[in-house]
């Protein structure tokens, strides 16, 4: 995925302008300090192609008698884009394919989840342009697909209290982002 996004900001300094943008969902940021970054490579008018990530390592501590909470996670997508009217402006509806490995608890209960999960998504949403470089983007998107998880009673104590494979469906972006197109 670095290797992707790396060719995706080489490939801009050949491109036409207005064929590559970069963006970070701001609202990921308060999921616990989520680090994010997703890169756009317009194919033709009304196509883009998406690779993006997400990665958060931080735990935080509970304070006294409290449970860390944590929602550990490296989440690797690619995907297109569909603009109805033109690239990086106005409607887009999009498609991906998404792999995620996380380790999250101690927000609800002092339950903790781990495992892989690996589906595909759908959404979709409205490009406003702020300026000539400067987009805000708006979205929301579903993605589904097959979990291997293992639950655990607590973070610290390690006893499995549940394991498998399952089926999931969960809202995967709720986007507020800023996009920088070059």
């Amino acid at each position: 995925m670095i290797v992707v996004l790396s060719l995706l900001c080489q490939g801009a300094l050949f491109l036409r302008a207005q064929n590559v943008a970069v963006s970070t969902n701001v609202l990921d940021y308060a999921n616990l300090g989520t680090l994010n970054m997703e890169g756009l490579v317009a194919l033709s008018r009304h196509w883009s192609l998406t690779a993006g990530f997400r990665y958060n390592p931080f735990t935080y501590d509970g304070g006294e008698g409290g449970q860390g909470l944590q929602n550990k996670q490296q989440t690797y997508m690619l995907g297109a884009r569909w603009w109805p009217w033109h690239i990086f402006s106005g409607w887009w509806f999009s498609g991906k394919m998404q792999y995620q490995e996380y380790n999250a608890g101690g927000l609800v209960s002092p339950e903790t989840f781990e495992g892989d999960r690996l589906g595909a998504g759908l959404g979709g949403g409205y490009t406003y342009m702020m300026g000539r470089h400067l987009n805000l983007e708006l979205g929301v998107g579903v993605w589904g697909g097959t979990d291997s998880y293992v639950s655990y009673s607590c973070p610290r104590c390690g006893r499995t209290v549940d394991a498998g494979n399952r089926l999931f469906f969960l809202v995967n972006d709720v986007l507020l982002s800023l996009s920088y197109v070059f």
